[in-house]
C-alpha cells in the first residue's frame, strides 16, 4: 500500500469535527461501495490554530485504475478497427489469384503461401494500418478527457492529456507545457519515420 499524504489546511473546525474525521480504518473505507467518490481522513490532528492535520490514504493503489486502461483499449480497437478493415480487404483483394494459384501449383501450404505470398502483396495496407494506429494512440486525448480524464491521481493520464494539464492546470509551467509538446513531437515523428521506412522496406512490387 502506497504511503498516505500528509496534509495541513487551515480551516476553521471545532475540536467535535476533528474527532469525527479522525482514525478511519483505512481497510475498512476501503470496501465501502462509495470509495472511488469519497475522500478518507485519518489521524486528523486538531490544533488550537484551527489548522487541521489530514493523512489522505493515495487512492488508486488497489489496482483497480488498471481497468481503465483496458476501457481505452476497447474503446479504441472499436473507433478504429473498422477503418483498418476496409484498408486491409482493399488490399486483399489487389492479391493477384495467378500468384496464389502458381503457390499452389508449387506445392506451398496455408501457411506459406501467407507468409511468402499474402503478407509481402498486402504490406502497404500493414504499412498505412500501422501508421495510423501509432500515431493516433500516441494522440490519444479525447477518449482519454472523457473516459478517464486521468483519474485516479493521474494514473491513466495518457500522453497527450499529461501535456494539456501541464500547460492549463498549473500557472507558470506554460513553458514546461510547450516542452513536453515539442519532444511528444519529436518522438512521435521519430518513430513514425522509423516504423514507416522499415514497413516500405518490405514492400514488393506487383
Amino acid at each position: 500500500m502506497k504511503e498516505p499524504i500528509i496534509v495541513t489546511v487551515p480551516m476553521t473546525m471545532t475540536e467535535a469535527e476533528a474527532n469525527e474525521y479522525g482514525n478511519v480504518n483505512y481497510e475498512t473505507a476501503k470496501e465501502d461501495k462509495n470509495y472511488s467518490g469519497k475522500w478518507y481522513f485519518y489521524e486528523c490532528l486538531y490544533e488550537i490554530t484551527n489548522n487541521a492535520t489530514f493523512k489522505m490514504p493515495m487512492t488508486g493503489d488497489d489496482g483497480k485504475w488498471k481497468y481503465g486502461f483496458i476501457g481505452l483499449i476497447i474503446l479504441m480497437n472499436w473507433q478504429m478497427i473498422g477503418y483498418m478493415m476496409i484498408i486491409y480487404i482493399a488490399g486483399l483483394q489487389n492479391v493477384p489469384t495467378e500468384l496464389i494459384e502458381a503457390a499452389k501449383i508449387d506445392g506451398a501450404n496455408k501457411w506459406q503461401t501467407l507468409k511468402n505470398v499474402t503478407i509481402p502483396m498486402v504490406m502497404p495496407s500493414i504499412t498505412i494500418c500501422l501508421f495510423l494506429t501509432l500515431s493516433n494512440s500516441f494522440k490519444l486525448f479525447d477518449q482519454n478527457l472523457a473516459l478517464t480524464n486521468g483519474a485516479p491521481m493521474h494514473n491513466t493520464e495518457m500522453l497527450a492529456l499529461n501535456i494539456v494539464n501541464s500547460f492549463y492546470g498549473r500557472v507558470g509551467f506554460e513553458g514546461v507545457g510547450q516542452a513536453k509538446a515539442v519532444m511528444f513531437f519529436v518522438i512521435v515523428a521519430c518513430i513514425a519515420l522509423a516504423q514507416l521506412y522499415y514497413t516500405r522496406n518490405k514492400e514488393v512490387e506487383q
